[in-house]
């Protein structure tokens, strides 16, 4: 049966770049046969469902006529999805991600070359020294005193061609300017509006709320690269056929060099990726692993996707272990992200869903994990969002969420583990700045963060 699904496959000679909806037709009616005639195939996938990613039967994916209704790929943009609503834009990814769940359907054979993928130092003067990611190493080994303190890495998943994509990478570039003491960019790079930021109510609140609450200026000195590996994805079908693996062995070396030839120790080294780019920030820690038998310190995610293209017998993707300590923020779990447990601490504001408060479409819900984590980031904000462990949203607005508090963002403890949940407003400033609610049994001993530091811990399922 399976020799003949996958002749049925290359006579149908389907491929993701045609998205024919006669051929995929044919195709499913292949599927559905071997799925009948093999009844293992519906647990051929063999991994465990949890509450907050099951696992379903080949039954339940698709039926003939929402295949023949799914748009060609080339057809499907981020624009297209903004212009959706926030339900609209989640149903037609899901039905595009069990589509490529069938027999993998959609291979990850898109890897953009070393030289297509920008990016860019922040100087000190805060000017772009701009790179491609083969010329990465030898622009660093160019700028004095790099590597003297921490080291953050911000791998862009999605084109800044796309407003919301631009607005959060701006946002979390600011924010590291601030905390690193770093100059704003020179008024030449900025439109009006954009030197607006740096005036913007949010920056005046924080201010204000850390002389009004005695706080000390908590910045400190440090370095921050930006990969711009989104830029390099042109559209849906090289979005759901990158090559995670590739890539990340690829940025992985890059880090092998700058710790050899920079002298760029590891530990100081916090690898950050939004959308696909998080999975890519993960193979690229195993990668460094493998190659110098140590990890690097920190590796978070933002929105880490689900992935379209796996290859065939070999995990792949973000996992607990690619660094010293992973943790992610899911803000579209069931949209243009994942509900699966990634991390060794994975946060879900107001819970596993779509999207969250105040995001109209899935591209939107996807980017406020790295706008939250850019809030986090500016000195002062860094506890912005208290979150406690629950298995259910519904636990938490109970307050019987359990376990010690911890909070999402640059301040997370590294000895936090499991699911944790919390609360967010819908428009910036993002944090409630406040403790979270009480829970039975251990927060009932606890006071808030502003009187105790010591309230961050573990708890691991």
């Amino acid at each position: 049966m399976q020799y003949n699904l996958v002749r049925c496959l290359k006579q149908s000679n389907l491929e993701a770049t045609t998205m024919n909806p006669l051929r995929t037709l044919c195709v499913l009616a292949c599927l559905l046969a071997a799925a009948m005639g093999n009844p293992q195939s519906g647990n051929r996938s063999g991994r465990r469902s949890n509450s907050l990613d099951s696992v379903e039967q080949p039954s339940n994916w698709l039926n003939p006529r929402e295949i023949e209704d799914l748009p060609n790929l080339k057809q499907v943009s981020l624009k297209k999805l903004q212009e959706m609503s926030l339900e609209e834009g989640a149903t037609l990814l899901d039905k595009l991600y069990h589509l490529s769940q069938f027999n993998h359907v959609f291979q990850p054979d898109y890897t953009p070359e070393p030289s297509q993928i920008k990016g860019y130092i922040v100087g000190e003067r805060g000017q772009k020294i701009e790179f491609n990611l083969n010329t990465l190493v030898e622009k660093v080994k160019r700028q004095q005193k790099f590597g003297d303190d921490e080291v953050t890495i911000f791998i862009q998943g999605l084109p800044e061609t796309n407003t919301q994509v631009q607005k959060a990478t701006r946002k979390l570039v600011q924010a590291y300017q601030q905390r690193y003491n770093l100059q704003p960019y020179a008024s030449t790079d900025y439109s009006s509006e954009e030197q607006s930021q740096r005036s913007s109510s949010e920056e005046q609140q924080t201010q204000q709320r850390r002389k009004q609450n005695g706080e000390q200026d908590d910045t400190k000195t440090g370095d921050l690269i930006v990969i711009q590996l989104g830029n390099a994805i042109e559209d849906f079908e090289q979005y759901a056929t990158l090559n995670i693996e590739r890539l990340g062995e690829i940025i992985g070396n890059r880090l092998v060099e700058l710790t050899n030839t920079v002298n760029v120790p590891q530990e100081i080294i916090h690898l950050i990726g939004s959308g696909p780019a998080a999975h890519v920030a993960g193979v690229a820690g195993r990668q460094f692993t493998r190659q110098t038998g140590h990890k690097l310190r920190r590796i978070t995610a933002l929105d880490p996707t689900k992935i379209y293209g796996k290859p065939e017998e070999r995990l792949t993707g973000l996992a607990r272990g690619d660094a010293d300590f992973v943790d992610a923020i899911h803000t579209s779990a069931y949209g243009m992200g994942t509900s699966q447990r990634l991390a060794n601490v994975d946060f879900f504001p107001n819970g596993p869903s779509t999207g969250v408060p105040g995001a109209d479409n899935v591209v939107e819900a996807a980017m406020r994990a790295t706008r939250y984590f850019a809030e986090s980031v500016r000195p002062g904000n860094e506890r912005n969002f208290p979150a406690v462990a629950a298995s259910s949203y519904q636990e938490y607005k109970q307050n019987k969420g359990y376990g010690k508090r911890g909070y999402m963002g640059i301040a997370t403890d590294f000895d936090l583990q499991g699911d944790y949940i919390l609360q967010v407003n819908s428009k910036s400033p993002f944090g409630r700045s406040t403790p979270a609610q009480k829970q039975t049994g251990y927060h009932q001993v606890h006071q808030p963060w502003r009187q105790s530091s010591s309230n961050q811990g573990s708890r691991r399922q």
